[in-house]
């Protein structure tokens, strides 16, 4: 009710594995690397430096309240992310002050 958030990548790449046995006599059974295409084991999004991953909007009263959340957030992702706070209105293209010109 407070903020909007949106996920700016989406995880379309799917990740595959190549099952190897690891018993005895098991060079016998596998192939090796012929036919080596996996089975899909899940999926992850392919994310380039410097691409933004969370978008989130809410009233100014509540952003050291988001601020904290997404220093939280970050820690969740591998590598080094970066919070900012962006100096547009919302979602949307304009500036604030622009904005309140034009509102």
């Amino acid at each position: 009710d407070n903020f909007h958030m949106r996920v700016r990548v989406h995880p379309w790449h799917v990740l595959r594995i190549n099952k190897m046995l690891s018993c005895a006599g098991a060079d016998r059974l596998q192939t090796g690397m012929r036919g080596a295409y996996g089975k899909p084991v899940g999926t992850c999004a392919r994310v380039s430096i410097g691409q933004i991953i969370l978008s989130i909007r809410t009233k100014d009263n509540l952003g050291i309240h988001v601020l904290e959340a997404m220093r939280r957030c970050k820690y969740k992702f591998p590598g080094r992310q970066k919070v900012l706070v962006s100096k547009k209105w919302g979602f949307t293209p304009i500036s604030r002050e622009e904005y309140t010109k034009l509102k």
